[in-house]
């Protein structure tokens, strides 16, 4: 495969009930929360990853959450205009199998399989409208991009929200 390639991409929109203002990528096997078990693994604001599983904060404390899910074979670029924040970090797959799993353990949507099956990859998360009030008023939607990439360094691509700032300087503090 040549660089100039088009990545093939698997998307799937969700519409994901988040509570505490979380929900979660879980790799089957695991188990959602944890992350709370041990130290995260190199967290960068609104993600952070344990063994198997992710973390994801959102804006909204409570209510459903539109979602994109992305499973690519390569890195398929972040979308900087759609965007207010987005962050990367690497993340490891015991099975190749995850799901965006509900708070609580509420429900789990399967994800379209990992295209390298068990290993490494990269998680690009995108958010828009975390700063919003009211959930009536809010264009909130995340993006989630997840292809296989060996594993690096957390980096913050683009950061404009107050919510996001909180949430990367609380982790900084830890």
């Amino acid at each position: 495969m040549s660089a100039d390639e088009t990545p093939v991409v698997h998307a799937i929109e969700l519409d994901v009930l988040v509570d505490y203002h979380q929900t979660y990528l879980v790799d089957e096997g695991c188990s959602a929360g944890r992350i709370y078990d041990g130290p995260s693994s190199h967290p960068v604001g609104i993600v952070q990853v344990g063994k198997g599983n992710a973390l994801l904060t959102v804006g909204l404390q409570w209510g459903t959450m539109g979602f994109t899910v992305a499973v690519a074979d390569r890195d398929p670029g972040a979308d900087f205009d759609g965007y207010e924040d987005i962050v990367e970090i690497s993340y490891e797959s015991p099975s190749g199998r995850v799901s965006l799993e509900e708070w609580g353990g509420e429900k789990a949507h399967a994800l379209p399989p990992l295209p390298a099956g068990p290993g490494t990859y990269r998680l690009r998360y995108h958010a828009r409208g975390m700063d919003e009030e009211s959930s009536d008023e809010i264009d909130e939607h995340y993006l989630l991009q997840i292809w296989p990439q060996p594993p690096s360094d957390p980096a913050v691509l683009k950061s404009t929200s107050w919510f996001f700032e909180y949430w990367l300087n609380s982790e900084r503090s830890r």
